[in-house]
């Protein structure tokens, strides 16, 4: 009970926090990406919001170090860093934007557009042609942009690496290098901006432990998955994810 207390939890809740970052990592795990929206829609049950982005913060940089054995060797770099000038270029642009358009609005296309998008790619849509350095570093601004005024910066990307017909273990590793590096940006600028405390601390340390059995798991899901069911869960998900997002746009939370 004495360590709840430092959690700010009581039991149930701390069971269904545990529960919700597990199902989380095996997700990351197997798709290189996902463990914020999850933890996010899930956490927000239980949390409000300004607790919540702090704890995601230090876990996506645990997991993603987690993950660096099962990735290292298929991460292209030289996408990772085009794909981070364009976040660098978009990230002051959405966060200009903030002030003036209507977040839910914002947040409400940015779904159907993923959607309309994931349901094209289901029917086989790609387009080779993109795959260069001013599509990449704009696909990154765009990432930027999205991720200035909504919390779904990583779709873009994601979609973008699908249509392009990357390797899916490509994909997994790249998003995952790429998601660390933005993470730790993302981590140093809120704990200067005094938004990380030791209940913040004390929570993330308590469920630290589930990080790498549920990536574990994720990992063993992918090397037995094919490429066209990996695409396929790729694709689900987002949507999904997508769906959650309009609703929690129409539920008012």
């Amino acid at each position: 009970m004495i360590l709840l207390n430092l959690f700010n939890l009581d039991f149930n809740n701390f069971i269904f926090f545990a529960l919700i970052i597990f199902t989380a990592s095996i997700v990351r795990g197997f798709n290189g990406f996902g463990f914020s929206a999850i933890s996010v829609s899930g956490l927000s049950f239980i949390l409000p919001a300004i607790e919540i982005v702090p704890i995601i913060l230090l876990l996506e940089v645990f997991i993603s170090i987690f993950m660096i054995p099962y990735i290292w060797n298929k991460i292209d770099w030289k996408f990772v860093v085009q794909i981070l000038i364009g976040i660098t270029i978009g990230s002051p642009i959405g966060l200009y934007l903030l002030k003036y358009l209507s977040p839910q609005i914002t947040h409400l296309i940015i779904c159907l557009v993923v959607i309309f998008f994931s349901l094209l790619l289901m029917k086989g849509y790609t387009n080779l042609k993109i795959n260069n350095l001013v599509s990449k570093v704009a696909t990154g601004t765009i990432s930027g942009i999205v991720n200035g005024f909504s919390t779904l910066g990583g779709l873009p990307v994601a979609l973008f690496l699908l249509i392009t017909s990357i390797q899916p273990a490509i994909i997994r590793g790249s998003l995952a290098a790429l998601f660390f590096l933005t993470d730790i940006y993302a981590f140093i600028l809120s704990f200067f901006g005094g938004i990380i405390d030791m209940t913040t601390i004390y929570r993330v340390l308590s469920i630290t432990i589930v990080l790498p059995l549920g990536v574990y798991i994720g990992d063993n899901f992918f090397i037995k998955a094919k490429e066209a069911t990996y695409r396929k869960v790729v694709f689900y998900f987002l949507i999904l994810i997508s769906i959650i997002g309009i609703l929690r746009i129409f539920l008012g939370q």
